[in-house]
């Protein structure tokens, strides 16, 4: 969809125009939609709690787009998209997630007042080897041993140790693979995550709220200020990137080059301008068009 100033949409698979999208109508009503989507659950409100965005935004290293929000007061819920396989999902999900329960209740506080905690992760990669898109994991109790059986007359036993915490992982290749069409409300936003035209426009009839998004990423994709913090941040991760890879794979002189141009195909591949795959890795366009 084009916009007045000609330029072409911001992809919502960057976890910055991903952040700014949802959390930029004052009724949260597409965070909800997308949410209610996901948790299969009907919600009455959604609260951002992290509407704002990091100083930090533009170092790589230490700034985390979340989302966090609470659900009709009762949930908390923390939503981050991950482009890139960094080999630390198992340990920083747990991580987030208790950190979410801990930082809820205070010296003298009952745990009673303690609120669910829910970790969502919208990946574009594929991470576990499991047959499903979207996977939903909770704290469940291991088969007991048979030592250690007592009877107590249970028909069926409890299976699940706690509903407080719960964890969401979507793979988007594996959506990709399965090219579903646009009947259910999370195969309409996963498909306008990953910029599908023709599945975004039979979603724009069905939902609402896709078209809602749609013009709220049109906004973000035309205003300079946004166009120039994007590809910032752009810049900041490639030369963090470029310089890893080329002095882990080549060797710092020859590898900036082969890093730039394997860096360029990851963005090309994520429907990133090619003028400003240019402007971020010093390739011309026809050294683009020749990978």
């Amino acid at each position: 969809m084009a916009d007045k100033n000609n330029s072409k949409q911001l992809p919502l698979l960057n976890d910055y125009i991903f952040k700014r999208t949802f959390t930029k109508d004052e009724d949260n009503e597409i965070l909800k939609d997308f949410l209610e989507a996901i948790l299969n659950e009907k919600i009455t409100k959604v609260e951002v709690k992290n509407s704002e965005i990091p100083k930090d935004v533009l170092d790589e290293k230490l700034s985390i787009l979340d989302i966090k929000a609470e659900i009709d007061n009762r949930k908390i819920v923390d939503i981050e998209m991950q482009v890139g396989n960094e080999y630390n999902l198992k340990d920083r999900c747990p991580l987030y997630m208790c950190k979410n329960i801990s930082t809820q209740i205070k010296e003298g506080d009952r745990y009673t007042k303690l609120k669910p905690s829910i970790s969502i992760w919208i990946l574009n990669f594929n991470y576990y080897k499991r047959n499903s898109y979207h996977n939903v994991a909770k704290m469940i109790f291991e088969k007991g041993k048979a030592r250690e059986y007592v009877e107590m007359g249970y028909e069926r036993e409890e299976e699940i140790a706690t509903e407080d915490l719960e964890m969401h992982f979507i793979e988007l290749p594996k959506f990709k693979k399965k090219n579903p069409g646009v009947e259910g409300k999370l195969e309409q936003w996963l498909w306008l995550i990953l910029g599908k035209e023709d599945k975004i426009k039979m979603a724009e009839k069905k939902n609402e709220n896709i078209r809602r998004a749609r013009t709220l990423l049109d906004q973000i994709s035309s205003d300079p200020k946004e166009q120039e913090i994007f590809e910032n941040k752009l810049m900041a991760e490639y030369r963090y990137n470029s310089g890893m890879a080329g002095a882990r794979e080549y060797g710092l002189n020859e590898g900036m080059k082969k890093a730039s141009i394997k860096i360029a195909k990851k963005m090309i591949n994520e429907g990133i301008d090619i003028k400003v795959v240019c402007k971020i890795t010093n390739l011309t366009e026809k050294e683009i068009n020749n990978i």
